[in-house]
Order: structure tokens, then C-alpha cells, then sequence
């Protein structure tokens, strides 16, 4: 059984100690795809140093977390650009809106998140979304910059049903992470209702830790308990639902042209 996990920081820190197994870990469980949504510029060179160290596992994608927006956010857009003018990667992301943490750049968040939409669509890449608290303030950027052009992921897809709806209203899918695992998780309902053809999965790893080793820190090899919960959920054969959701995954990310 094979699985991508298409949302995992792998170069942070917290795994300096043991970044090499981490991964390997990952691959032995069939995990053998690993995307890397960067943060900001901080986290640029190891986040390529991994993908460098791990070529056939580990794919990078630039971006700007919309908690790194600041001050400074027009000089780390400029980074970004400069960044995918350059090198090959094979996302925008992770970018978005966030509201959970604090409102004070929040018309900033919106500026960067749409520009990165408008780099996505020059450079043809997929994006990764991250709608924390925000999701009224992220899709109608969304829909007012939808092309052809436009296709990729709600990361860490926590939402009712309706805001399902619009998100396959427009083709994009949805990343189901280690909450779909705890205990009287809404987004457990939810994910019954989605078709597989919509979705993807991800550990958002070192967040966001799966049972049954919540509260510890995440990790790519993980991803095969959130699989077979949604599995279980949706009373589908789980080799099933993993063949969809890696088609979609290697799809959406071009991996088989690589």
C-alpha cells in the first residue's frame, strides 16, 4: 500500500536529532512521497537541504505561511518569487489566511495570500491552503482569482459540510490530517460525505499527532493511521482509499512527470 503524505515539515527542528530515520521510517511504511510546504525564508535552506538529502521522497514547495506575514512580508514575498523563478518546486505553499493566533495583519495576510495565488498560476503550480479561522476570508480570494490555472489543497481540511461543497464546487481537494482520529472530531462526520476523488492526506507532521500517539510529536510514517480511520469511516477498503487519495495526490503535484 502506498501513500503520500502531502503536507509534512520534516526540516524543522524538531527533528535534528533524528531526521535520516524519520524519513526512512516513513519510506519502510510506504510512505515514499513526502511534500514540504515551506514557512518563510528562515526555513528555505533546510527544508532544500532535506529534499536534497531525500530526491525521490522529498519534494519542496515555496511559499509564505500567513503567520510569517509581518512587517516585513513584502521583502519575504520577493524572496518567494525569486525562489520559484530560480529552482523547481512543485507547489506554492503553505499560504493562506490565519486568524487563530492574531488579527493584527490580517489585510496583509490577504495581499500575500492573493499574490501567491497569482504566483501559483504564473509558474502553473498547485497550491497548498492554510484556513485557519479564516475560511470566509480565503475562498472568496479564491474564487476571484480561479483560472484553469488554479488547482491544489485545503490543508488541514476542518470544515462543515457546506464549505465542503463550495471547495469541490471549484475542483479543489481537501487534506484530511490526524484529527480525523480524536475523539468527537466534527470533520469525522464530515469526511463520511466527501467523495475519495476529493481528497488527500497528511500529517502536517510535527503537529497534529494521530492516535494513537497524540500529544507526542508527529511524523510521516503516521499517516497510515489517519488513512485507515477515513477508511473506516467511509466503510471503503482501505487499499482503495489509498490508491485514490495517491492518484490525486500524484496528479494534483505532477509527480509522475518526474
Amino acid at each position: 500500500m502506498i501513500l503520500i503524505d502531502t503536507h509534512t515539515h520534516l526540516y524543522l527542528d524538531d527533528y535534528d536529532d533524528d531526521r535520516r530515520e524519520v524519513v526512512e521510517a516513513a519510506i519502510k511504511e510506504g510512505v515514499q512521497t513526502m511534500m514540504l510546504p515551506n514557512i518563510d525564508k528562515d526555513t528555505i535552506e533546510p527544508m532544500k537541504r532535506l529534499a536534497k538529502d531525500f530526491p525521490a521522497n522529498c519534494f519542496p514547495m515555496m511559499g509564505l505561511h500567513p503567520t510569517s506575514v509581518k512587517e516585513d512580508y513584502e521583502l519575504q514575498l520577493a524572496i518567494v518569487e525569486k525562489e520559484l523563478e530560480k529552482e523547481n518546486y512543485f507547489a506554492v505553499g503553505e499560504i493562506g489566511i490565519d486568524l487563530y493566533w492574531d488579527k493584527t495583519y490580517r489585510e496583509q495576510q490577504k495581499d500575500a495570500f492573493r499574490r501567491q495565488l497569482q504566483l501559483a498560476k504564473k509558474h502553473k503550480l498547485p497550491v497548498s491552503i492554510h484556513t485557519r479561522d479564516s475560511f470566509q476570508d480565503v475562498y472568496p480570494i479564491v474564487k476571484e482569482e480561479l483560472t484553469d490555472d488554479l488547482k491544489g489543497i485545503f490543508h488541514c481540511f476542518l470544515g462543515n459540510r457546506e464549505e465542503a461543497k463550495k471547495i469541490m464546487d471549484i475542483g479543489f481537494l481537501m487534506g484530511i490530517g490526524g484529527v480525523v482520529t480524536f475523539k468527537k472530531a466534527a470533520i469525522a462526520e464530515v469526511v463520511k460525505d466527501i467523495p475519495a476523488k476529493f481528497l488527500v492526506f497528511e500529517t502536517d507532521a510535527p503537529f497534529l499527532t494521530p492516535i494513537p500517539y497524540r500529544g507526542k510529536r508527529n511524523q510521516s510514517a503516521y499517516i497510515k493511521y489517519i488513512a485507515e480511520k477515513t477508511a473506516t469511516l467511509k466503510a471503503m477498503p482501505i487499499e482503495e482509499l489509498a490508491a485514490v487519495t495517491t492518484e490525486n495526490a500524484t496528479r494534483l503535484f505532477n509527480l509522475k512527470a518526474e
